[in-house]
C-alpha cells in the first residue's frame, strides 16, 4: 500500500494520524468509497462493520485485513459524525486531502457505496467487494487472501 498511500496520512475513527505504511503492510485493503448522506451506504456500513468486526476480533490471529474509508460526504463535520455513528474501527483519508479525487478516477468510481478489494500494489483483487460480502460473508476473504499474494496462515 506504499504505493497507494505514499507520502500521506490516514486518521482512525478517534481522530489520530496513522502512517499507513504501518497500517496497511502485508494487509489485503477494502478502499470503501461511501458517504453518511447516502442511504445505500447507511444500508451496507453495518454489514462491513460486522464483517471487520469478525475478521479482526473474533479470529486467531486476526485477519490481515483492513479498511480505508474514502469520504464523498458534504464535509469534514459529516464525515465525523458518519465515522463516530456507524463506522468499525477502520481508518481513512482525511476529508480535505485531495487525493480522494485521483483514487475515485484510479479506481473508476461512479456511484457509491464501493467496496474495492486491492492488493499491496494498489492493484485490484476485485471491486465487487460488497456483493461478495453480501452474498458469500467471511468466506470471501480467502479468496481476497489468495488473490493479494500475502503468505499467512489464516483460515476462517
Amino acid at each position: 500500500m506504499v504505493d497507494v498511500f505514499s507520502g500521506r496520512l490516514l486518521v482512525g475513527k478517534d481522530g489520530r494520524s496513522v502512517d499507513p505504511e504501518e497500517a496497511l503492510k502485508n494487509k489485503v485493503v477494502g478502499l470503501y468509497f461511501s458517504a453518511g448522506w447516502c442511504s445505500p451506504c447507511r444500508d451496507f456500513t453495518p454489514v462491513l462493520c460486522d464483517f471487520y468486526t469478525e475478521l479482526l476480533e473474533e479470529t486467531e490471529p486476526p485477519a490481515p485485513f483492513e479498511v480505508v474509508f474514502i469520504s464523498s460526504d458534504h464535509s469534514a463535520e459529516e464525515m465525523v459524525s458518519y465515522m463516530r455513528a456507524m463506522h468499525g474501527d477502520w481508518l481513512a483519508l482525511p476529508f480535505h486531502d485531495p487525493y480522494k479525487h485521483d483514487l475515485k478516477k484510479k479506481y473508476n468510481i461512479t456511484a457509491i457505496p464501493k467496496l474495492v478489494i486491492v492488493k499491496q500494489t494498489g492493484e485490484v483483487i476485485t471491486d465487487k467487494g460488497r456483493k461478495q460480502i453480501r452474498d458469500k460473508g467471511l468466506s470471501c476473504f480467502q479468496n481476497w487472501l489468495e488473490g493479494a499474494d500475502i503468505f499467512q496462515n489464516f483460515s476462517s
